[in-house]
């Protein structure tokens, strides 16, 4: 995808589209949590020490709670830290949403409607509310939960009265969705995952932080970010991404709350994902690896839920 700086107005546009159904609440200081130890496994001779190592080193001396989770086919690399650990979701269930979406149309062997595609293009690519709580009446609860239970998705929970955005995720849920839009399977269809990954590839480059940070232009991206301050727990900051190219077929999620400010979560996430990408994806020459050039400023705008 093509990496560009938005303006100010654009970032600003963004983070009035993106901002979650939530009661205004006031930020919290960052929480010092123990963190416990990052895990790996590889068939790969020394990549998952270097990762243990090189993920340990990232997240040294951050404050917060976060949890990580990597996996990459052609090495069968592993890494998770906090792996079933609960975080409300913020603006990554979009995905989600989108895969039951598509999950059910196949159901009903439909293709999408006009509106749909409309409604599933904004909600993606610029992390449009409006959008995703159509669509999250649309499917209702039975819907999203059906959706769950056929991806594996076990410890997900939807939020309840409209708050998609409360819904409970965790990394290996995260995991389990994000290896479901890259291999095939019988839940979704080719079709569906082509559709999935082109819009996670097509999100406006004010929303390309997080995961992305450090990928190596040999390979491709796809990302969703989530983002949302509440009383407790302060920040919230999410990102979702796949990678594929080079050799690699991977996918990151890593999750964090107990953010001081926006940025210090989004500075965690880019930390963590840099270290994977060098320790994946050795930089070779000519090859120019991904810096964000901007992200969503910590804005936030209380709206009342839809539907």
């Amino acid at each position: 995808m093509t990496h560009r700086t938005t303006g100010r107005a654009g970032a600003l546009a963004a983070v009035v589209s993106a901002a979650l159904f939530i009661p205004a609440v006031t930020a919290a200081a960052p929480a010092a949590a123990a963190t416990p130890a990052v895990t790996c496994t590889s068939s790969h001779a020394g990549l998952a020490a270097k990762l243990k190592k090189d993920i340990t080193a990232a997240l040294a001396g951050r404050k917060g709670t976060v949890a990580v989770g990597l996996y990459d086919r052609g090495t069968k690399t592993t890494c998770t830290l906090r792996a079933t650990s609960a975080f409300d979701s913020a603006s990554t269930v979009k995905v989600t949403v989108l895969a039951t979406l598509l999950w059910d149309a196949k159901k009903h062997n439909r293709y999408l409607t006009g509106t749909e595609q409309s409604l599933a293009t904004a909600m993606i690519t610029k992390s449009d509310n409006s959008a995703t709580s159509k669509l999250w009446a649309q499917l209702g609860m039975t819907k999203i939960k059906g959706f769950l239970q056929a991806a594996g998705m076990t410890r997900t929970v939807p939020g309840t009265g409209g708050y998609w955005g409360l819904t409970q995720e965790n990394v290996k849920d995260e995991q389990r969705l994000l290896s479901l839009i890259t291999a095939k399977n019988s839940v979704l269809s080719d079709n569906s995952r082509a559709y999935i990954q082109k819009l996670m590839g097509q999100v406006v480059s004010s929303q390309r932080w997080g995961t992305p940070a450090g990928a190596p232009s040999s390979v491709s991206v796809h990302v969703k970010n989530g983002w949302l301050q509440r009383s407790t727990h302060g920040w919230r900051v999410h990102s979702l991404g796949t990678f594929k190219g080079a050799g690699r077929d991977y996918m990151i999620t890593v999750l964090t709350q107990d953010n001081s400010t926006m940025n210090y979560g989004v500075t965690t996430i880019q930390n963590v994902a840099k270290a994977i990408h060098k320790a994946l994806v050795p930089v070779k020459p000519g090859v120019i690896r991904y810096i964000p050039t901007s992200r969503p400023s910590e804005a936030f705008v209380a709206v009342p839920p839809q539907g």
